[in-house]
């Protein structure tokens, strides 16, 4: 099955049953493509005597520690095909994960990326705020995970600017001019969630302390990154909300989970706190004594799976956090699919969120 074919539907317009079948064909499609052109991936199938052949349902399709990108160079592509190389965020010290793309992965990934988010901003380009700093992007030892997360969400944006210097200021003047140019229109905001907290939220606490007060009750924000260090710090996913919209009437406020070994397929957060599964991808929760599938409601570790990769074995991946499936096709915002909550990370596992690792470097 072309991955066109999977482009041409809605998002989340496919129940569980329909969702199974594409899920199957393409994934045993991208299966055999990756056993046929990367070596190391076919010598791992072969090691633990797995038949392509036997495939019935994609969940029974063997997952990649996501770990092991940091260790191995997994393409299936030849080297001069590879057009980027993407690395996840790390703490100093920390390996990095390697994910080679051609020309078409590249292609698909932001393909589906803007699909599943216009169907919560809706398809209109907005001007955009970035909460970060524009070194970020021009400073290519900078340029993982997070240059990635900002030039990813920047298609969205008919015109942008960013919200703090390169020293991690807030550019109260700049903020200022481009909200007043833009009054009337709805303004996107995006940024890690840390960052957010750390050196936009509580830069507006201070200047409204002072009698300056800035009115973002017309924009939309997408946040994403990991939550470690707020948590840490007794900030909550309702917490982060109801300080947003004290400090500056933010109301309109969706998360994100997604990694860069699986870029393009984010999960994004609903009106009713709910990230949600599209078709292009799937969670499944996994029992740690065992692997098999967990129940609805049952904590385990988390399984991704994808239809983009083309260019790497990065279809199916086991990650190192937790979570929980809340239910299939049913959830109140009308999304059909899976939706789920993540719980935190497995014990030891390292920090790689981009707003973790961020404030692991801050702290």
């Amino acid at each position: 099955m072309p991955f066109e074919e999977i482009m041409s539907l809605s998002p989340y317009s496919l129940s569980e049953k329909e969702k199974n079948e594409l899920l199957t064909k393409r994934l045993e499609e991208l299966t055999v493509h990756h056993a046929e052109n990367c070596p190391k991936y076919k010598k791992m199938l072969d090691a633990i005597g797995f038949d392509i052949c036997r495939i019935r349902d994609y969940k029974d399709i063997p997952f990649l520690p996501v770990r092991l990108f940091k260790e191995l160079e997994l393409m299936s592509v030849s080297q001069d095909e590879i057009v980027k190389t993407m690395t996840s965020s790390g703490t100093t010290g920390q390996a990095v994960s390697r994910i080679y793309l051609d020309r078409a992965t590249s292609a698909n990934q932001q393909k589906a990326m803007v699909k599943i988010v216009q169907d919560f901003t809706g398809s209109s380009r907005m001007p955009m705020i970035i909460i970060d700093c524009p070194g970020v992007i021009k400073n290519r030892a900078m340029f993982s995970a997070r240059g990635a997360g900002i030039l990813g969400f920047s298609v969205f944006g008919s015109k942008k600017m960013y919200a703090l210097d390169d020293e991690m200021h807030l550019d109260v003047e700049g903020l200022r001019s481009f909200l007043e140019e833009n009054k009337g229109h709805k303004i996107l905001l995006f940024g890690f969630t840390f960052m957010i907290w750390q050196h936009f939220y509580k830069e507006l606490l201070r200047l409204r302390e002072e009698g300056i007060a800035f009115d973002l009750s017309d924009c939309v924000l997408i946040h994403g990154g990991g939550w470690k260090k707020l948590i840490s710090e007794a900030v909550s996913h309702d917490e982060f909300h109801k300080k947003l919209e004290e400090a500056c009437g933010l109301t309109d406020i969706h998360d994100y989970y997604g990694m860069v070994e699986q870029t393009g397929c984010i999960y994004m957060e609903c009106e009713c706190g709910h990230l949600h599964v599209s078709n292009f991808s799937d969670v499944i929760v996994r029992r740690p004594l065992d692997f098999t599938e967990a129940d609805v409601g049952e904590s385990g570790i988390i399984q991704v799976v994808s239809t983009i990769p083309e260019s790497y074995p990065g279809h199916s991946l086991l990650t190192e956090d937790e979570g929980e499936i809340l239910g299939v096709d049913n959830c109140p915002c009308g999304r059909k699919g899976k939706y789920f909550k993540i719980n935190g990370r497995l014990k030891n596992a390292e920090i790689r969120g981009c707003s973790d690792t961020y404030a692991d470097k801050f702290r």
